[in-house]
């Protein structure tokens, strides 16, 4: 089963650890807090990223303190604040808003690097794809961000639009000929949001025969409100309901630092065929944070 539901309301709603999903990688959890709670936490051998997803946060550490002044609402009100924190980070995070809402994702460091807050402001937007598979991109941890192996990204996906679409995967790392990537081996996790209880998006996951999967999937899940989707292998487009707009924070880690994926043979054709991107996006901008 790789869909995992939330298992309360306060505290840890969701926890994915590489030890229960039997990958290498990956963690990740979502934690509800209500005003002046605290969360101390060590990051040991691991680079962690806190992204606030309703609310605002103090953290105080021995790498440093920051502080979020404009927090988004929810994740339909504004972009994202980001917090990357490196190895050996002692820290403490206090919730200032009456409720905070935040996703974390975390994973096996070798490199030192500096933390990093970035601003809703700084948060590099992209709107991708094209008609009826538009989405929105907020790069949270890029490529070339400055970590080790971790990346995260939140999607925007319009009612009844496609997202992961053509499907990719990222489960064997290649290289070409001269050494290049073309793919890396790397966990993902899916995180949902939406704006109402009945809202509900469609994600499947599978394999391909000439990939040669070691384990061959072809799952299909009905996801909702704060649920998790567990991507260890193979192909994972989504198709957001219609009548709602779907929201998903993805963490990656892996081999490499990486985005580089290999998309699925049979709809590669879709790329050259769009007209024009969906005219609902962007669904949220940086601007909306002060206006919460």
């Amino acid at each position: 089963m790789l869909l995992k539901r939330p298992t309360k309301e306060l505290g840890v709603y969701q926890s994915i650890t590489a030890e229960k999903s039997k990958w290498k990688w990956l963690n990740f959890e979502a934690r509800l807090m209500k005003k002046a709670e605290k969360w101390s936490f060590e990051t040991g051998e691991n680079e962690m990223v806190i992204v606030l997803l309703g609310g605002n946060f103090k953290v105080e550490s021995n790498k440093g303190k920051w502080e979020t002044l404009n927090g988004r609402k929810d994740v339909f009100s504004g972009v994202a604040h980001t917090l990357y924190l490196p190895i050996n980070t002692n820290f403490t995070l206090t919730a200032v808003s009456e409720m905070l809402d935040i996703g974390y994702g975390w994973c096996q460091a070798e490199n030192e690097y500096e933390p990093k807050l970035l601003l809703p402001e700084n948060t590099p937007m992209v709107i991708f794809g094209g008609d009826n598979a538009t989405r929105q991109f907020n790069d949270l941890v890029p490529p070339g961000f400055g970590c080790s192996r971790i990346v995260s990204r939140e999607v925007y996906t319009p009612s009844g639009n496609w997202s992961s679409f053509p499907a990719h995967k990222h489960d064997t790392r290649i290289l070409d000929n001269s050494g290049n990537l073309i793919e890396p081996q790397q966990d993902e996790t899916y995180f949902y949001k939406f704006q109402k209880p009945e809202a509900y998006a469609i994600q499947q996951i599978y394999t391909k025969d000439e990939d040669n999967p070691a384990e061959p999937l072809d799952e299909i899940y009905k996801v909702k409100n704060n649920e998790v989707v567990l991507i260890p292998r193979g192909y994972h487009p989504v198709v957001a309901a219609h009548g709602y707009h779907c929201y998903y924070l993805n963490f990656l880690a892996g081999t490499d630092q990486s985005l580089n994926n290999t998309p699925d043979s049979d709809h590669e054709w879709i790329y050259s065929s769009w007209k024009g991107k969906d005219e609902r996006l962007p669904l949220v901008t940086s601007k909306m944070n002060n206006e919460n």
